[in-house]
């Protein structure tokens, strides 16, 4: 069956093109251009997937995206044209799979679109498999650390016995990370893996998604798994590591990705 694309977006030459591009790699496309008919066409038409501006007349994209993960997991490609990437976070955590800063290419948003339905069609299929597999498999696909439980299968993610939400894309990218402590990952392999497209220099995505990652995993606990090296990529820290403020005041600032001082290394989640 085609899958449908539902687009939120009030600026009508944007609509026009990303209509024909859609169109040509084999999707439905239906549009609304603001947020009230948009909420309306999301429930009539239940399409696979959402592309949702932030700046929309009467309701912005922030409370569409809101209301939609109110009663629905449709994954939502948001569209920005906002430069702090507080926004961007803030639609991740109001549950938004991807995000794109305009301007953007439209191959670009296609090929976004197709690697969040691969991931969900993946998610789906994991939970299937999950429901249906014997004990003695489910537990060797479960991954333990201090104070946090990655559920392969099942794509659940407890911290401190708590289970977590996270979107396919931040499962994925956590799943990728943690299934290999202590490797670096630069952002070219994770852009590669979870993305499923060549990386195309905006390294600031993943920074986002690893932002929002942390908020969700490392926010109530006193562990940081996943550390940032240095104009690089990320790696999982298996045993977790704490926050050593004196240590740090007193060798000096790191930035958010951290820093070399001498042969210790310093880390702060970013703002």
């Amino acid at each position: 069956m085609t899958q449908k694309i539902l687009i939120i977006e009030d600026e009508e030459g944007i609509v026009h093109l990303l209509k024909l591009y859609l169109k040509d790699a084999g999707y439905n496309v239906v549009a609304a251009s603001d947020g009230a008919d948009g909420l309306a066409l999301h429930a009539r038409e239940h399409p696979d997937l959402v592309i949702l501006d932030i700046m929309l007349p009467a309701i912005d994209g922030f409370e569409v995206c809101r209301r939609i993960r109110a009663w629905s997991k449709t994954p939502i490609l948001m569209l920005t044209a906002r430069g702090d990437e507080e926004d961007r976070i803030q639609g991740l955590d109001l549950g938004a799979d991807d995000y794109l800063v305009k301007p953007f290419s439209p191959r670009e948003l296609v090929s976004r679109v197709r690697a969040i339905l691969r991931r969900v069609e993946s998610s789906e299929a994991g939970e299937t498999r999950s429901t249906s597999g014997t004990q003695s498999s489910a537990d060797k696909s479960v991954l333990r650390f201090p104070g946090l439980t990655i559920d392969l299968p099942a794509r659940r993610v407890e911290v401190n016995g708590v289970e977590v939400a996270l979107t396919p894309t931040e499962f994925d990218l956590l799943a990728l990370l943690a299934q290999s402590p202590e490797r670096v990952f630069t952002r070219e392999i994770l852009m590669n893996k979870v993305w499923g497209y060549d990386y195309l220099g905006d390294g600031h995505t993943i920074d986002v998604h690893i932002s929002a990652l942390r908020k969700k995993i490392e926010a109530n606990s006193e562990q940081r798994y996943i550390k940032t090296v240095w104009r690089v990529g990320y790696r999982f820290v298996e045993a977790g590591i704490g926050i050593d403020v004196s240590r740090a005041a007193g060798n000096g600032t790191a930035d958010a990705g951290g820093t070399t001082v001498g042969s210790l290394l310093l880390w702060h989640r970013p703002a």
